[in-house]
C-alpha cells in the first residue's frame, strides 16, 4: 500500500484532511456512516493500493477471490460523486453514482459508475454498480 501523509488532502476529494477523512475508515478505527463514506473511503483505497480494505468491504455474495492493484499501469486521480440514493445511518441500502478519473499507461480515462451498497452484519458493504464507460477523456 503506497503511503498517504496524514495532513494532504484526502484522495476521495472532499477537500478534508486524510486523516479527518477516509484514514479512519480505511485503518478500522471507524465504520463508514453511510454509502457515500464507504464509496469515498473505497476510492481511496483504489488510490492507496488497499486490496485488503476493498475486499473486506465487498459484498460476500459479489467479492472476487482476490485484486490485483497494479499502481505503475493503473493511477486513480479523481472523484466527482454524481447522485445518492437512501444509503443513510436508518437505510439498508444506497446508491451512489460516481464519476472517477485514472490514468493507464499514461492515457487519462474515466470510469463512471452507479454503484449499490447494502449492509452486511451491520456495516456498509459495496454490492454492485452498472458501469458507464470507462471511456478516454
Amino acid at each position: 500500500m503506497t503511503k498517504q501523509k496524514k495532513s494532504e488532502n484526502c484522495p476521495c476529494d472532499t477537500g478534508l484532511p486524510f486523516e479527518q477523512c477516509c484514514l479512519p475508515l480505511l485503518n478500522g478505527t471507524e465504520p463508514a456512516s453511510s454509502a457515500l463514506a464507504l464509496m469515498r473511503s473505497r476510492f481511496s483505497a483504489y488510490v492507496l493500493a488497499d486490496e485488503s480494505y476493498l475486499l473486506k468491504t465487498w459484498h460476500s455474495d459479489t467479492r472476487p477471490q482476490q485484486l490485483d492493484l497494479d499502481q505503475r499501469e493503473q493511477q486513480w486521480k479523481r472523484l466527482k460523486i454524481v447522485d445518492t440514493e437512501l444509503g443513510q445511518a436508518d437505510d439498508e441500502t444506497g446508491i451512489v453514482e460516481f464519476i472517477a478519473t485514472f490514468k493507464i499507461n499514461g492515457r487519462a480515462e474515466h470510469l463512471h459508475e452507479r454503484s449499490r451498497f447494502s449492509r452486511q452484519n451491520g456495516q456498509w458493504v459495496y454490492l454492485d454498480g452498472v458501469h458507464h464507460g470507462p471511456n478516454q477523456l
